[in-house]
């Protein structure tokens, strides 16, 4: 089977939705590749939803659930974007896509190669451009943010979030201990300092999770799911009258897809004047 057209893009956190969602607008197919397990925190905005839900939805772009590859075909013409749980991406080989798109975001390669696809992208640290994909593209909040590089690597991440209204690391809350998360307060909350918006039942009880900065929980993580010590659990956005920000693509993940797009546009239309 051949996808000539095809766009296969690996995760769908919300960076990868805004790089999926642009896609699809643009008017290329698209399909979504992940993990059986998603951990997405800003799940209002991740098409990653989808694993757990059958359907998500984000700014009127829906993903769907798939079994299987032969399902592709009828998700696409019904406008929707296919989601199929592949995280070897054991597809692409199959499908032979235009472009193959790593928005794993893992800060390391977890398989993508070169000569998966005429095109192939990666967003963020772990890539050498020219050596493991085409082009990588800057993920890093500041003057490079999605600047698309076709030699050498990203930034490096640094462990330290983007300011955001004059916080950074204060916005990210981490899981103190390992456990089972259970959400006390979900998506679209607004919270004050230290307070608890869920607990980690360990061996030593119900921990609970507590904020540092008040604002509007702009993402948490899906009640019940299981986290090691340090996994992140949610993200406060300090700008209390920003609800919509809960609900719409980040102005990051905007900038990343405009440079995916910028790259699948340009092949696409080298790929016409060929013919």
């Amino acid at each position: 089977m051949q996808k000539s057209d095809l766009i296969i893009v690996r995760g769908a956190g919300d960076i990868s939705t805004g790089t999926i969602h642009r896609l699809v607008r643009a008017g290329f197919p698209v399909l979504a590749l992940e993990v059986e397990r998603p951990s997405a925190i800003r799940r209002k905005v991740a098409f990653s939803e989808a694993v757990y839900d059958g359907a998500a939805a984000v700014e009127g772009v829906t993903a769907v659930k798939i079994a299987k590859i032969e399902e592709i075909d009828g998700v696409l013409q019904r406008g929707d974007v296919p989601l199929l749980i592949d995280p070897a991406g054991e597809s692409i080989r199959r499908l032979k896509p235009a472009a193959v798109v790593d928005a794993i975001l893992a800060k390391r390669n977890l398989g993508t190669t070169l000569d998966m696809a005429p095109l192939t992208v990666a967003l963020g640290p772990g890539f050498v451009a020219g050596r493991d994909v085409h082009y990588v593209i800057e993920t890093m909040r500041g003057h490079d943010l999605g600047r698309i590089l076709s030699e050498g690597s990203a930034a490096a991440n640094t462990g330290v979030p983007g300011l955001i209204g004059g916080y950074g690391a204060e916005r990210v809350i981490h899981a103190p201990v390992a456990g089972v998360f259970r959400m006390r307060r979900d998506i679209g909350s607004a919270v004050d300092v230290d307070e608890i918006i869920g607990t980690i039942a360990s061996g030593d009880g119900d921990i609970p999770v507590r904020t540092a900065i008040a604002g509007i929980l702009r993402g948490v993580i899906r009640d019940g799911y299981p986290v090691t010590a340090g996994f992140k659990l949610a993200d406060v956005d300090p700008r209390l009258e920003q609800m919509k920000n809960c609900t719409t693509i980040s102005d990051k993940a905007r900038c990343i897809a405009g440079s995916v797009l910028e790259l699948v546009s340009a092949a696409a239309n080298r790929n016409r004047r060929r013919y």
